[in-house]
């Protein structure tokens, strides 16, 4: 994923049920294991976390049936950066994390994130 976008600074593949990093790749050099740590924590609160899990129980109540695990992909920006996060469709414990930087193309980001989920479904526990 991160050669195949121009911009790409980093990549990593998570285990949302329990926060722990499974995968990485970057080329920053201050992408330390402990930034890179907190990047998996933050991701997994913002598709698992318990603001999330409060929306989805009351949209349980409401529906009258169970709805879990309904976020499928995120895109976050900071002032320098973009964030594209996805579940895989058959794991979705597994989420897959490209970061890059704004000069890069939004279409190209969730193209490579895309692409990449069933190679990478495959490829985890």
């Amino acid at each position: 994923m991160q050669r195949n976008v121009d911009g790409a600074l980093g990549a990593a593949v998570v285990d949302v049920d329990t926060g722990l990093m499974l995968a990485a790749a970057h080329s920053v050099p201050y992408f330390t294991q402990t930034y890179l740590d907190a990047v998996a924590a933050a991701a997994v609160e913002m598709i698992r976390g318990k603001n999330v899990r409060a929306v989805e129980e009351l949209l349980s109540s409401q529906r009258g049936e169970e709805v879990t695990n309904s976020i499928e992909e995120v895109q976050m920006s900071t002032p320098g950066t973009y964030h594209f996060m996805a579940t895989c469709k058959g794991k979705r414990n597994v989420l897959v994390v490209l970061i890059t930087s704004k000069k890069a193309n939004l279409g190209m980001g969730w193209a490579a994130v895309r692409g990449k989920l069933d190679e990478i479904e495959r490829l985890s526990p």
